[in-house]
């Protein structure tokens, strides 16, 4: 009955080991469940200011993609208005220069423009120089011609009776 006695004391030591190992294992159990369940928190806390950050760029986002749309058409209309305004100027231009061809007053700036005018001024210039040139080479004096007896060594025989008889 000893032998009964300490055996039993025996299995007991070893199940109260036992039970002080699985309260051990379960207070570590538990403790990491716990940091796990607090890690948990802390991601959920992240990911919702996460989506919330998101939530902020994407109306950030949109706010500047409404602003490049009112932009660009800002800039479209300015772009319009200026090609109006360089059109004005060549009108203007050609309005004060008649003697320009319009054909040849291009651009699309004010400045292209200018320089256009610049070159039809040459042109004008240098075509007008050419036909004084061909009207002083074409010129005949003015005033009576010259007197004397007109040459008759250029006509023909019939032409020289012609002028004898209408002498007469």
């Amino acid at each position: 009955m000893d032998e009964e006695v300490v055996l039993l004391e025996e299995q007991l030591a070893t199940a109260h080991a036992d039970v002080e190992r699985l309260q051990s294992q379960l207070a570590d159990l538990t403790a990491r469940q716990a940091e796990r369940e607090a890690e948990v928190q802390q991601l959920r806390g992240q990911l919702e200011a996460s989506r919330a950050e998101a939530e902020a760029v994407r109306s950030q986002a949109s706010t500047q993609a409404e602003e490049l749309e009112r932009l660009s058409e800002s800039i479209a209309a300015a772009e319009a208005q200026g090609r109006d305004a360089v059109q004005r100027y060549r009108e203007v231009v050609l309005e004060r220069e008649p003697q320009l061809p319009a054909d040849l007053v291009n651009g699309d700036s004010i400045g292209e423009v200018d320089a256009a005018v610049e070159r039809a001024r040459q042109t004008v210039a240098q075509v007008r120089q050419h036909l004084d040139q061909q009207a002083q080479a074409l010129r005949i004096p003015a005033g009576a011609p010259a007197r004397g007896s007109p040459d008759v060594s250029e006509l023909s025989s019939a032409e020289k009776i012609r002028l004898g008889l209408s002498k007469t």
